[in-house]
């Protein structure tokens, strides 16, 4: 894909992810530069345990960097307010959604909360914003159903619808898609991807659907043990880094196809 004079919504400078204890200083990955463009989806993938839940944490403030720094619209990601990065990134996360009693409609007002005064009187404005994101992610027919009534994929897409409500310049989605079904993982990934071309917004998700992700996104970042590598899925194909991602006692990585094979 073609990025010239792409605008870069966020972007790492030699960061380093990891936990500090009492113990010590545990690095779970270094070295890292990575840059997010305007109106793409990126997917983060790598296997199990490699840290991809810690570099979104740090991306998003959840936990410090251990060094390094992290740009979010040319402004360090350490000198924003609560308030001013609610407005500027928001988050779909995997933890068990709190409010199922809330109407779909009620779960993705709550997407308009830093731009409501403390009392979230919903303005004129803000119900449109909030009707646009339900049209926008399919949900107009379910806009009065209770949470708790929802499918798996259902309340994905209310998840989603949330976070365009937010109205912010960067969406990041930890593992959007556990627990769907194939077909669903698919319609899911295929939403993001739409959702970054129309609304030029920036969409950065993690997921184990590595093949998709090759498929669907602009940009990915892969993890492994050595390095974090960020570039387009054909030119990570092309320098074989997919074939770094698991042992190869089991399954192999095919160039041509583009996708995982088991032995």
């Amino acid at each position: 894909m073609n990025t010239k004079n792409k605008h870069i919504i966020l972007k790492t400078e030699n960061l380093a992810i990891g936990y500090t204890s009492k113990k010590g200083t545990s690095v779970i990955a270094n070295s890292i530069n990575i840059e997010l463009n305007q109106g793409e989806l990126i997917g983060l993938v790598g296997a199990n345990g490699i840290g991809k839940s810690t570099l979104l944490r740090t991306l998003t403030s959840i936990q410090q960097p251990l060094d390094g720094n992290i740009l979010l619209n040319d402004k360090p990601l350490l000198n924003y307010s609560a308030i001013d990065l609610a407005k500027t990134m928001s988050l779909v996360l995997t933890e068990q959604l709190m409010s199922k009693n809330l109407s779909v409609f009620e779960l993705i007002a709550l997407g308009r909360q830093p731009y409501t005064n403390w009392v979230g009187k919903l303005s004129e404005a803000d119900r449109l914003i909030i009707n646009k994101a339900i049209e926008q992610t399919n949900l107009s027919d379910l806009k009065d159903r209770k949470c708790f009534e929802l499918s798996d994929g259902q309340l994905q897409k209310v998840m989603i619808a949330r976070a365009l409500a937010q109205d912010t310049d960067l969406i990041i989605l930890d593992e959007p898609t556990t627990h769907l079904d194939m077909y669903h993982k698919a319609y899911i990934l295929k939403l993001l991807q739409k959702l970054a071309k129309d609304m030029n917004k920036t969409i950065l998700f993690s997921s184990h659907e590595i093949d998709l992700a090759i498929q669907l996104c602009d940009t990915m970042i892969v993890m492994t043990i050595n390095q974090v590598e960020s570039d387009s899925p054909s030119n990570l194909i092309k320098k074989a880094v997919f074939e770094t991602l698991f042992p190869k006692d089991l399954i192999n990585f095919d160039k041509k196809t583009g996708s995982f094979r088991v032995k």
